[in-house]
């Protein structure tokens, strides 16, 4: 009666077997909560509250009143709150109510008028294919692709 359709997806590899493949909606960071650790999602999050770690997902939305204090990885980034950190994405905006403390590595990105942005902003090819980070000390990339450790 009340079912939902299954959003996982089955696909096959080249050597015949069966994998289930995930693909959530939308994840969303309400204002009144803090997250500390590292996010990583194969869907959209949404941040309204507070994020003190590195985010790595699809889409990615801060909210007015959302921060984030870590390293970004996604497809596409739409920032109206905080960011304290690096940014690294396809598709980067920031709206007039945007704060941008970092660096932004991206193919694409728009600015409102009145986001404040301190940092550099460099237009990369490919960003998000690498799977790492990509270390960058006085506005010069030192390091890319680099792998974190898991503990």
């Amino acid at each position: 009666m009340f079912s939902k359709a299954s959003k996982t997806k089955q696909t096959t590899t080249k050597n015949g077997s069966a994998t289930a493949e995930k693909k959530g909606g939308l994840s969303v960071i309400n204002a009144d909560l803090r997250v500390t650790g590292d996010l990583i999602s194969e869907s959209d999050v949404q941040v309204d509250g507070s994020v003190n770690g590195d985010i790595r997902t699809r889409t990615l939305t801060i909210g007015q009143n959302g921060e984030v204090r870590g390293e970004i990885v996604a497809e596409k980034i739409r920032i109206c709150g905080t960011v304290v950190g690096q940014v690294r994405a396809r598709d980067v905006s920031l709206a007039d109510t945007a704060r941008m403390i970092g660096d932004i590595l991206h193919e694409s990105l728009s600015i409102e008028p009145g986001a404040h942005i301190e940092g550099h902003c460099r237009r990369i090819e490919g960003v998000s294919d690498e799977g790492g980070l990509t270390v960058i000390q006085a506005g010069q990339v030192v390091a890319a692709n680099v792998k974190k450790e898991n503990k």
